[in-house]
């Protein structure tokens, strides 16, 4: 187990990071990004922000920078941070997205490097030639074995979903091995609240298409406050707003339960994200420690979904206040 760093130790990254989220966007940014007159201007909107001009970029364009901007904001904080393991945390799920990508590539005989992130802990090139060569090992934590086990479901049952349930699993295994690593009640709360929000999104999902217990069973993840077996014998409306009663989690169940019933499924999901991010505004009553670290990072990751939807939207010529509808809060 890792040695558990003090709070002193994030003293300098804090204050750094603390200065950086002032210029993060905020509602109100986002809000003169959907008033402005043309796309151009709304996009110029972000260089307070630190994003590059995106103003005459295309729509793959605008995906790349998104993606520069993410890789710039890792590899500061991995020099920077007196913990990298915090970084590899939010790395992780970029290795397991380009496991997905070239399993489906073989299966389809489709060349898929185009979604391939160099975001996670192993470059993009360097998974792919593990995978190929069937040199799992080379991979690290549970990813080569998780990604063996995705190969050989999806060759038998030629089911993608199957093969992404199987790695979804393995990604939040590490999640919360790292956040029991670190011994940071804050990190173990955010894996428990993501894993908590997914099984839940899945659980109404399951409801709304009529399916059963079994499966949602294959859609559960690890880590959650709630245990997945606690899923399936609550899998009704009812049972589902009992199992987070006096949680975080309490409105976006109760509006799950709408949902099963027909309700809006936008405002469920928007709900349980929102959640997760009151979970990471917790860290702004911390002065120094490496809650700040967590925050940050889930916060640019949150910014990004935010710029990448408002910027499509406004490209598309979509109406502000619909896309506005779709907004998660914000960190700033």
């Amino acid at each position: 187990m890792a040695k558990a760093m003090k709070k002193e130790d994030y003293l300098y990254i804090s204050a750094a990071l603390r200065a950086r989220e002032t210029r993060m966007l905020s509602r109100e940014k986002a809000e003169r990004m959907l008033e402005a007159p043309e796309f151009a201007d709304s996009a110029k909107l972000l260089t307070d922000c630190g994003y590059e001009d995106m103003s005459r970029m295309s729509a793959k364009e605008i995906d790349e920078a998104l993606a520069r901007h993410r890789s710039e904001v890792f590899d500061d904080l991995a020099q920077r941070c007196p913990n990298r393991a915090l970084v590899d945390f939010f790395r992780i799920r970029y290795d397991y997205h380009n496991a997905k990508v070239v399993l489906k590539a073989e299966a389809k005989g489709t060349d898929g490097d185009y979604l391939l992130s160099e975001c996670g802990r192993v470059k993009s090139n360097a998974l792919k030639e593990a995978y190929l060569e069937e040199h799992y090992s080379a991979l690290p934590g549970k990813l080569g074995t998780a990604l063996a086990e995705a190969r050989e479901i999806l060759a038998r049952t030629s089911n993608p979903q199957l093969s992404d349930f199987v790695l979804d699993r393995a990604w939040f295994d590490e999640l919360k091995t790292i956040a029991d690593e670190q011994q940071s009640a804050f990190l173990k709360r955010y894996v428990a609240v993501l894993a908590d929000s997914s099984n839940l999104k899945s659980a109404v999902r399951t409801l709304r298409m009529g399916k059963n217990a079994d499966f949602l069973r294959d859609t559960l993840l690890p880590g959650g406050r709630v245990e997945p077996g606690r899923f399936l014998t609550a899998l009704s409306a009812e049972g589902l707003g009992g199992l987070f009663s006096g949680s975080e989690l309490a409105d976006a169940a109760a509006l799950g339960a709408e949902a099963v019933e027909g309700g809006k499924l936008t405002a469920f999901e928007l709900a349980c994200d929102n959640a997760v991010m009151r979970v990471l505004r917790e860290a702004k009553l911390t002065a120094f420690g490496e809650e700040a670290v967590i925050a940050y990072l889930a916060a640019v990751e949150n910014e990004l979904t935010a710029v990448r939807m408002i910027l499509t939207g406004r490209r598309m010529g979509i109406e502000p206040q619909v896309i506005r509808e779709r907004l998660r809060d914000l960190y700033a």
